[in-house]
């Protein structure tokens, strides 16, 4: 239990990227991004196979059980898009913490605002971007480059929770079924 600990600490407070990890992270997702909506449906189908509580937000295909007509979903294959603009936007202005704050806050009131998606999905969601990329891109991402983006995101989840936070966000019920 105490490793778990130690890990949930991990995403709470992300310690700052080296100027290699950002390097790391930006050569390595220059590489996934040329297979965009690929990965992005792969994550998105992931993410709703492993964690179906997740669907619920979606009313446009959460009743699809079936694993290949989900990755067929336009809507899906449309949100994937967004995602994948998003984590690009962040990764190219990784330096620029103005911009990566100015995205966050975007995507971050509109998930707590108007969508009310539980901030724990934020988590999820980077742990199987990692997941994703690690065994689709192993070549891409190898541990040490895993280890720049287990920072990375968990920068990006600390972000989203201060939005979150700041938005006046209260945990909502997850049993929406």
């Amino acid at each position: 239990m105490e490793r778990k600990q130690e890990e949930v600490d991990h995403l709470e407070r992300p310690s700052p990227l080296t100027e290699k990890e950002r390097v790391m992270i930006q050569d390595s997702w220059a590489k996934v991004y040329q297979n965009c909506e690929e990965a992005g449906v792969a994550i998105l189908v992931r993410l709703f196979v492993n964690f179906p509580s997740s669907k619920l937000y979606f009313s446009q295909f959460k009743h699809i059980e079936d694993t290949q007509q989900l990755a067929q979903s336009s809507q899906l294959k449309k949100h994937a898009q967004r995602v994948m603009n998003a984590i690009n936007t962040l990764v190219e202005n990784i330096d620029n913490s103005e911009k990566v704050t100015s995205v966050l806050k975007l995507v971050g009131k509109a998930h707590a605002l108007k969508h009310k998606v539980d901030l724990v999905y934020f988590k999820i969601l980077c742990g199987v971007i990692l997941e994703v990329l690690g065994e689709e891109y192993p070549e891409v991402v190898t541990p040490e480059v895993g280890i720049a983006w287990t920072k990375f995101l968990a920068t990006v989840c600390s972000g989203i929770k201060a939005v979150y936070e700041e938005v006046g966000w209260t945990q909502q019920s997850t049993s929406t079924g």
